[in-house]
């Protein structure tokens, strides 16, 4: 299946879990502007998802000045892309995730604590799999994922504190709690089935573009045991962007991993 039924599908998918949840809120007029947002949001998310992403996390961009950009441009031209926008994250969590919706229109970003704790051939490693995201063009449908996945658990988070159904609607209010807890679930696991075999793909076309498996396994693991002590303090619906996930999850939230075990990312980088 093509990238672009994927994104069409997710795009479906996301909004039919928008509309329910307009449904339990407001019935027939929470529908019609649950369906006006949803429009609202496919647009939006396909030409500015990259833009909602790294406002985020107030990513700056960067220029050839900085160093990540030096490495980035070196790396683009081993892979044949095009130079994407390099942005630097202000936090001392170290992580890195790419976005944008092609090749022409991506970015990658790293954060600052990533540029403390890796060496040089580490960060290259790490960088090359984001643009092993960007040639793989898997930057759409993760950003996509995103933008509208953090705009159902927003409007999750408003049902909780605002209750539903209004007066005389008939609402149930059974259902509008599990349709509080499900949908930002619903969500997650969407993103898990898009993004979960992409990260071995990325791994083995960074292993490609640099030559040096041995470098991204050291940095996954550097990143892995620094994410355990200091979590990135991420949006959910954009955890799966991200080379490790940023945050450990526990509980209920365990089953839905966005990423493979690191130790069998690294043992396949390894060939073990």
């Amino acid at each position: 299946m093509g990238n672009i039924m994927k994104t069409t599908i997710l795009l479906a998918t996301l909004s039919g879990l928008f509309l329910a949840i307009g449904t339990a809120l407001g019935g027939e007029q929470g529908l019609i502007i649950a369906f006006a947002f949803a429009a609202l949001f496919n647009v939006g998310s396909y030409w500015f998802s990259d833009k909602v992403v790294l406002a985020m996390y107030k990513a700056r961009e960067v220029d050839a000045s900085h160093p990540l950009y030096r490495i980035v441009e070196r790396l683009a031209g081993r892979a044949g892309l095009p130079m994407p926008r390099v942005y630097l994250i202000p936090t001392d969590a170290p992580n890195a995730f790419a976005t944008g919706r092609n090749p022409q229109h991506a970015a990658v970003a790293a954060t600052e604590g990533i540029l403390h704790v890796l060496d040089e051939r580490e960060l290259a490693g790490v960088m090359a799999h984001e643009l092993a995201h960007v040639q793989h063009r898997d930057i759409l449908i993760s950003s996509v994922a995103a933008t509208i996945g953090a705009a159902i658990i927003l409007l999750s988070r408003f049902a909780l504190f605002f209750g539903g159904g209004g007066r005389n609607r008939g609402g149930n209010p059974i259902a509008l709690i599990a349709m509080i807890i499900l949908a930002p679930m619903a969500a997650m696991i969407i993103q898990a089935a898009i993004s979960r075999s992409r990260e071995f793909a990325a791994d083995g076309g960074a292993a490609r573009i640099t030559g040096d498996p041995e470098a991204l396994a050291t940095a996954l693991r550097k990143i892995e045991a620094m994410a355990q002590r200091k979590p990135l303090p991420a949006n959910p619906a954009t955890a799966h962007m991200f080379i490790i996930k940023p945050f450990a999850g526990k509980g209920v939230l365990s089953l839905f991993s966005t990423h493979p075990p690191t130790e069998q990312r690294v043992a396949r980088l390894l060939g073990r």
